[in-house]
């Protein structure tokens, strides 16, 4: 799958047009894995308290079924761990996909000899990275 970024490209001239940059790879995968799991754990959650509250007597006398639920939760929470890092190792190849000399050796404008290209700015991934710690 390729990501489209547009950004604006100065010609030699001194004015810019917008062009769009496509980056190669695919960053959803890890991403969509952890949401999946979110949404998995959710609704085991909710079944889980319904049976709790609702049906107390059945999950009391029966020996197996806390058993079972132990089993499902010690699973949920390996798969958590996975989980979160592949959202880790997905975060990492979205910034160095994005990484400022990734972008400008990417533009053919900066091919040139004598064509000195910089970043305006460093992204700010601060947030990003809180995202994964959490």
């Amino acid at each position: 799958r390729l990501y489209q970024i547009p950004f604006e490209m100065p010609d030699c001239e001194g004015e810019s047009e917008t062009r769009t940059l496509h980056l190669i790879g695919d960053f959803s995968a890890p991403a969509e894995f952890f949401v999946t799991l979110g949404v998995f754990s959710f609704l085991y959650a909710m079944a889980a308290l319904v049976l709790y509250l609702r049906f107390h007597s059945i999950y009391s006398e029966n020996k197996k079924l806390p058993i079972v639920d132990f089993c499902v939760t010690v699973c949920f929470a390996f798969f958590w761990l996975v989980a979160a890092a592949a959202w880790g190792k997905g975060l990492t190849d979205v910034k160095a996909a994005t990484r400022p000399a990734s972008l400008i050796a990417a533009m053919g404008v900066c091919q040139g000899e004598e064509v000195v290209c910089n970043a305006g700015t460093t992204p700010a991934m601060g947030l990003a990275n809180i995202s994964v710690v959490r």
